[in-house]
Parts: structure tokens; sequence; C-alpha cells
């Protein structure tokens, strides 16, 4: 039996989401051992979302195997959605300017896409 689109995006988000967790014990990692400054560990946690949702969009563009640039775009959608969403509930608010959000967003976006191409 064929699995759904939905059942697809879900259990690429998942994997995605744990590629996150193990990419970010790395870094945490290299902060303890190299006590990286604030710049670093900010491009650390961006080139993370770039790995993330790249790989993701692949995993979507194989998945589907139609329109993969769209479902790449999606899937780098929803992990910024999830991460909005968690980061918003832990916090209880908005942590960061509208411009860091934004910027986010266009990196989870563009990578999820530019992996659904290229798969």
């Amino acid at each position: 039996m064929e699995k759904s689109k939905l059942q697809v995006t879900l259990r690429n988000l998942l994997v995605t989401y744990i590629l996150t967790g193990v990419l970010l014990v790395i870094l945490a990692l290299a902060l303890y051992r190299f006590r990286l400054k604030e710049g670093q560990i900010r491009l650390g946690v961006n080139a993370v979302y770039i790995i993330t949702c790249l790989f993701g969009g692949i995993l979507m563009g194989k998945s589907i195997k139609q329109r993969r640039f769209f479902w790449g775009l999606l899937l780098g959608l929803l992990y910024f959605l999830v991460l909005l969403a968690v980061s918003f509930m832990l916090n209880r608010g908005i942590n960061g300017s509208m411009n860091q959000i934004l910027t986010t967003m266009a990196i989870c976006a563009a990578s999820g896409t530019a992996g659904g191409m290229l798969s």
C-alpha cells in the first residue's frame, strides 16, 4: 500500500528534526570544547537549518517524485513553523526581531526548495 503525501511529509519532517537534534548536540560539544563566540554559534545554528532543510528537501523530492521543488519548499516551511511554534510555547511569546524570524524562514524555505530541486 502506498503511503499518502501527508504520511511521507510527516515522516520526512520527523527525520529532519532527528538530524537537527544530532547536529545541535555536535554544535553544543563544539561550544563546550572550543568556547565559541556568539557570532559563531549563530552561524552554526544557521548551518544546522540549511543542512537539515536541504536534506529534508532531498528526502521529499525522492519520496514524492513530482513537483520536487514545491515539496521541498513545503518541508522547509513546515520545519520553520514547527520551530516557531515550539519556540513560542517555550518562551511564552516571540523571541527575536521580525528580521531574524523572516531570515530564518527564508533560510529554511530556500534550503528545502534547493534540496527538492537537487533530488
